[in-house]
């Protein structure tokens, strides 16, 4: 099946459009290009700040299940939850929200993730310097679509796989810590003993 089928694609909101000219607009956090992480996650200290001139529709806005996915390399696709929703769209990204309850998004999270996946993407971007895809052709893919208890299963493994590597790094970068913190004591304490 295609994924226009099985679920809405649309792009983000061109910036211009709705933004304030003047102070006091409605403000929103902005997801941005660098929030985006090569590993599919969201960095929100990258966010910024957006003032639209009105209420922005929620069409806009991030909800938690949507899937986000960069128009240009190298074509990363987040997964939104409730710490992340709520944040603007911009038009660097497209927007896919499953509604038809043949597709889970935490399956199509992982599935637009896959290399498989990315080169069918590369293959079909534009030749321009940013290599960009158009949404017409992320709506025009084909999908393999699974029953939904095999969804679920390959959608729990990979969010079990994310939060390891997630924690691993975590841990990794504690320990770098530590072992700075130690080699810096042992030094101190070798240069007071000359």
């Amino acid at each position: 099946m295609k994924l226009r089928d099985l679920a809405i694609v649309r792009s983000g909101l061109v910036l211009s459009r709705k933004q304030s000219k003047e102070r006091g607009g409605d403000r929103y956090p902005l997801l941005n290009l660098r929030c985006i992480r090569q590993e599919g996650s969201v960095d929100l200290g990258e966010a910024d700040v957006y003032e639209a001139k009105e209420p922005l529709k929620d069409e806009y806005l991030t909800q938690s299940g949507d899937i986000i996915m960069r128009l240009t390399a190298p074509y990363t696709a987040v997964l939104i939850d409730e710490t992340t929703a709520g944040m603007v769209i911009s038009s660097n990204f497209v927007v896919i929200r499953t509604e038809s309850g043949l597709l889970l998004p935490e399956y199509l999270f992982w599935l637009l993730n896959t290399q498989n996946m990315k080169r069918k993407i590369y293959e079909n971007a534009t030749s321009n310097m940013l290599g960009s895809v158009k949404a017409t052709f992320l709506m025009d893919l084909e999908l393999t679509v699974l029953p939904l208890e095999h969804q679920r299963r390959i959608a729990r493994l990979n969010l079990l796989a994310k939060k390891e590597e997630r924690l691993l790094k975590e841990l990794a970068d504690e320990k770098e810590k530590l072992y700075d913190i130690l080699l810096n004591q042992a030094y101190k304490s070798a240069k007071k003993g000359k």
